[in-house]
């Protein structure tokens, strides 16, 4: 994998892209639903909390694709924050994106509509914008060199309500990421006892593997991510909870001289690890280590295989014996002792020294080729996408 950058070096503009990004509509025909006037409370959140890097008053969503110069099949949509009111849609979106191609992942935007803060299910309009997103990424996957079974949904702050509530409190069959990422994602747990879920949201058996991060001093978020990992953990689902001693809320990717700037490197760390996505360096370790554990597997079976062939040696000499006492054979009977003491002496001792071997021992065997098998096959697709990206 490529050094996993900071975000000082992303502030300076070191990333590349394969092409300059491409926007897409999501609702060519336009978005269903419709839209409510600003309140008086969203104005003033408007006037009061947006910045010159903020868009709001998205009623046509849209997408925008990151290429890396070397994709490796991976893509993450970007769901930024923003109260469901406005979009924080470069240190939470555009950057983030530039972050993702610096590892070899697809990034792209997703504008989803606000604001929506004033309907009664804020997330719901921003939910359907992301599921249609997710299902326009893996229809162009082909198009655009990405396995439609690695597509993640990261969000910030309101985007990771929004990640949440796809992922987990689905009142309807939706199109799902296949991993999500949450920074600073809240808003699902009751307020009054914050360390129990909302009323009516839950963790269903098939929610998608997570990476959650949060600040220590960020609210009731970091309980919210806790109480998330918990439920995931109750189920056996994979997820990787990270809380950081300090950062706050809305960093995003500015570098604010807090312990949880190292968000990236270990979310980067989380997706490599759970192969959503790969590089040459991990599916190489991969591939080595199972080499030396197949290589031990086979030694000692090898080994055992030449203890039986001994012990059956043992047998034959027991059975030589045998008939040379019968015949009153006597210095056959001394030369055969001699061997056969001697044998089963050898034995005795490599029978004490020899590992055990499980009778599922070839079964381990099969196994650990056919999972070598896979990963170089996975390692020469990778080597093919990246040396020749459309």
């Amino acid at each position: 994998m490529k050094s996993l950058l900071t975000p000082i070096l992303l502030a300076a503009g070191m990333y590349t892209h394969a092409a300059e990004p491409v926007e897409l509509k999501l609702w060519p025909d336009g978005a269903p639903g419709q839209m409510l006037p600003h309140s008086r409370a969203t104005e003033d959140f408007i006037r009061t909390k947006a910045g010159k890097s903020t868009i709001t008053d998205i009623h046509d969503p849209t997408i925008t694709v990151y290429r890396p110069e070397k994709p490796n099949g991976t893509s993450v949509i970007v769901a930024p924050g923003g109260g469901f009111v406005f979009l924080s849609a470069i240190h939470e979106g555009s950057q983030v994106c530039e972050w993702l191609n610096s590892i070899g992942v697809t990034g792209i935007l997703l504008k989803y509509r606000t604001p929506t803060r004033d309907e009664a299910a804020p997330h719901e309009k921003p939910v359907a914008d992301a599921a249609r997103a997710i299902a326009l990424v893996r229809s162009h996957s082909k198009e655009w060199n990405l396995d439609p079974r690695r597509v993640g949904l990261l969000g910030f702050s309101a985007g990771g309500n929004l990640l949440a509530h796809i992922c987990c409190d689905r009142a309807t069959k939706t199109e799902q990421p296949d991993f999500g990422v949450m920074i600073y994602g809240g808003g699902f747990v009751d307020y009054k006892n914050p360390t129990k879920l909302k009323e009516g949201f839950t963790v269903p058996n098939d929610a998608p593997p997570m990476f959650l991060a949060c600040a220590h001093d960020d609210g009731q978020n970091p309980i919210a991510a806790t109480v998330l990992y918990l439920e995931y953990k109750k189920l056996r689902i994979p997820c990787e909870l990270h809380l950081f001693t300090k950062g706050g809320h809305g960093f995003g990717m500015h570098d604010n001289k807090q312990p949880i700037n190292a968000w990236p490197q270990r979310c980067a760390e989380w997706m490599e690890a759970m192969h959503f996505s790969l590089s040459e360096r991990q599916l190489g370790k991969e591939i080595n280590q199972l080499d030396l554990q197949l290589t031990q597997k086979m030694k000692t079976l090898s080994a055992w295989s030449e203890h039986n062939l001994e012990i059956k040696k043992l047998a034959v000499l027991a059975k030589q014996l045998q008939d040379a006492r019968s015949l009153g054979q006597m210095a056959e009977v001394a030369r055969i002792q001699s061997r056969h003491d001697e044998l089963a002496k050898l034995l005795d001792q490599r029978d004490k020294e020899l590992p055990p071997v499980g009778k599922n021992q070839m079964e381990e065997v099969f196994r650990l080729k056919k999972q070598k098998l896979e990963l170089e096959a996975e390692l020469a697709n990778l080597i093919q996408l990246q040396s020749s990206p459309k």
